[in-house]
């Protein structure tokens, strides 16, 4: 099963409409299966004295989260016309609530998946809210313990969701991550203790750990991505431009096709080369008809259309039913 691709446009529109219709269609160009945004309104997500995380301080020269985020935000009419853009374009459009209120206004906008952040997983009213949209549900585990994770999933199954209704990420609340950090066996756990499909939700620079997710059978890789890195704002600088959006996407595609089923088999491609790379019994000299046929007079070369190596203790000690050259194929 080919994972789903979440390019994560989150903020880097940079309070832009015009720069995320054009976010919209670098993620349809590369390939993608949703679009991902952020919704919120500054005033209700934080408080007027909220310092900034250290990334976003350097990142974004702000101190305040209230100012910064000020400048991040888009109006509800902005969503309306990215999910249309997106639709046209072919991509699925998804955002990201921050708030009770935009749990609400994106829940009218028939998204096929709500989204919940690491930074959510403990907040019980916006759980609560969540579960109330029944909207099948992907969310990201950074920053969280196994406990975390349990009491919100419960509060989710409360709300009346079922396992199936929700896939989990793993993910790393740090922008970039270290790749010491990302600790992605991590997804095999949460799986297994929770029974839910995961995924990965990736902030390490380049596109090698999404692909080792996808091979590890991730159901879900999200990833940053961006129109500019150089662009000022939280998270240009862990995110991805098109073109390595597009290798991403590639790369994902790829690994999910190359993995198969787990049945060992020989398949139809390489059946044909079987002839080829394979050896038969062939006569290392020489023999005449009624020799006995030894290891000096035998050896084994390509092609593999004769009698098999594997039968050689068979072969030893017959007598030859008729001449051989050097190099026939031996018959018995």
């Amino acid at each position: 099963m080919k994972p789903l691709i979440i390019a994560e446009a989150g903020v880097n529109h940079n309070g832009s409409i015009e720069m995320a219709l054009r976010m919209v269609d670098a993620a349809a160009h590369a390939g993608a299966d949703f679009v991902k945004f952020q919704t919120f309104k500054a005033n209700k997500l934080v408080t007027a004295s909220s310092r900034t995380a250290e990334y976003q301080k350097e990142n974004c020269n702000a101190d305040n989260q209230l100012e910064m985020l000020k400048g991040l935000e888009l109006p509800e009419e902005a969503f309306r016309s990215i999910a249309r853009h997106c639709k046209k374009s072919g991509i699925g459009f998804l955002s990201t609530p921050f708030d009770l209120e935009s749990i609400e206004f994106l829940a009218s906008l028939d998204m096929k998946y709500m989204k919940i952040p690491s930074g959510e997983i403990t907040n019980l009213p916006y759980l609560r809210a969540i579960a109330r949209t029944k909207i099948p549900v992907i969310m990201s585990t950074g920053m969280s313990t196994l406990a975390d994770v349990e009491n919100a999933l419960q509060i989710l199954y409360d709300g009346g969701y079922y396992r199936n209704d929700i896939t989990i990420l793993h993910c790393t609340t740090q922008y970039p991550t270290n790749y010491k950090d990302v600790n992605l066996k991590a997804m095999l756990t949460l799986r297994e203790a929770f029974g839910v499909n995961v995924g990965y939700s990736d902030h390490t620079k380049g596109i090698e750990v999404p692909l080792a997710a996808t091979a590890l059978g991730a159901s879900v890789i999200e990833k940053h991505f961006t129109l500019d890195k150089s662009l000022p704002g939280p998270d240009h600088v862990a995110s991805l431009d098109p073109d390595e959006l597009k290798q991403m996407v590639s790369g994902i595609r790829h690994v999910a096709m190359s993995l198969g089923s787990a049945i060992k088999r020989v398949t139809s491609a390489e059946r044909e080369n079987i002839t080829v790379a394979r050896k038969s019994i062939v006569a290392a000299k020489d023999i005449k008809k009624g020799d006995i046929f030894t290891e000096d007079n035998l050896t084994v070369k390509r092609p593999g259309s004769g009698i098999s190596p594997m039968r050689w203790d068979e072969v030893i000690g017959r007598s030859a039913s008729r001449h051989f050259n050097t190099d026939d194929l031996i018959e018995i």
